[in-house]
């Protein structure tokens, strides 16, 4: 679909910057960690909003956020990032911010990347920070890169769009898709980075990669394991089936 297809789908102008920035950083028991994260944050970011959404952590995540002098919104129980993020995009349209950049609480995002994620939403509405793009070394097991490079393969297939890091959470929403994924944000597992680019693409908006390099998590252990590369692909591919037969909003004012 091209742009000019895109914005006509749409009945509105096409991709712009936010004039007003939130950065959502969602936690969960990152309390060894986060008061660097939002330290980066706020010296890399003075004029943006942030929101810590703390997704039932046990440990003092929301303490020590709070301690920084930043927002929190704290979940009763553990949702996963995706519902996290959600709470993230409801947040900022209820709150005038017309954009969002999301930063996980491990470090492994580094804050004074974001500018070049925001500034490449001139011409996108998610602009996805890509691993795999020629920025730095991230350091994956043979196995599990196999799987990533294939599903990325297939996301990019699926919305016409190349992307080589389907799976990064480091990213950047434009104001149209900010409204879209305020309410339909999918909060499944791997739902929120694979899922939500075909929701995005299905909606009529436009993706996009920029180069990022990654960071080593500062505190706590990798989600994933690399020896479970088998169900990661399998779930993975999982998802992308029902994202293929789902039915998908298509314009701001849709219902899900």
């Amino acid at each position: 679909m091209t742009q000019l297809h895109r914005d006509a789908h749409l009945g509105r102008s096409g991709p712009r910057r936010p004039e007003r920035l939130l950065v959502v950083v969602p936690a969960f028991n990152e309390a060894a960690s986060i008061a660097d994260v939002l330290g980066q944050v706020r010296d890399a970011l003075p004029s943006a909003g942030v929101l810590v959404v703390d997704d039932g952590s046990t440990d003092a995540t929301a303490a020590v956020a709070r301690a920084s002098g930043e927002q929190v919104v704290s979940l009763a129980f553990n949702v996963g990032v995706g519902g996290a993020m959600r709470t993230g995009f409801l947040f900022a349209v209820r709150n005038g911010y017309d954009g969002v950049v999301q930063v996980d609480a491990d470090g492994q995002h580094d804050p004074a990347q974001v500018p070049a994620l925001v500034e490449a939403l001139d011409r996108a509405d998610v602009v996805v920070g890509a691993r795999f793009a020629g920025a730095g070394e991230y350091p994956v097991s043979l196995p599990r890169r196999g799987a990533m490079r294939l599903v990325a393969s297939l996301v990019s297939w699926l919305t016409g769009t190349r992307l080589t890091d389907v799976t990064s959470g480091f990213r950047a929403t434009g104001p149209r898709a900010l409204e879209l994924f305020a309410r339909a944000y999918p909060s499944e597992y791997l739902g929120d980075t694979l899922e939500s680019l075909v929701l995005a693409d299905r909606a009529g908006l436009v993706l996009t990669q920029v180069p990022v390099s990654m960071r080593p998590r500062s505190a706590g252990r990798p989600s994933h394991a690399p020896t479970r590369a088998a169900v990661y692909l399998g779930r993975a591919l999982l998802v992308l089936a029902l994202a293929r037969v789902r039915v998908w909003p298509t314009a701001a004012g849709d219902a899900w």
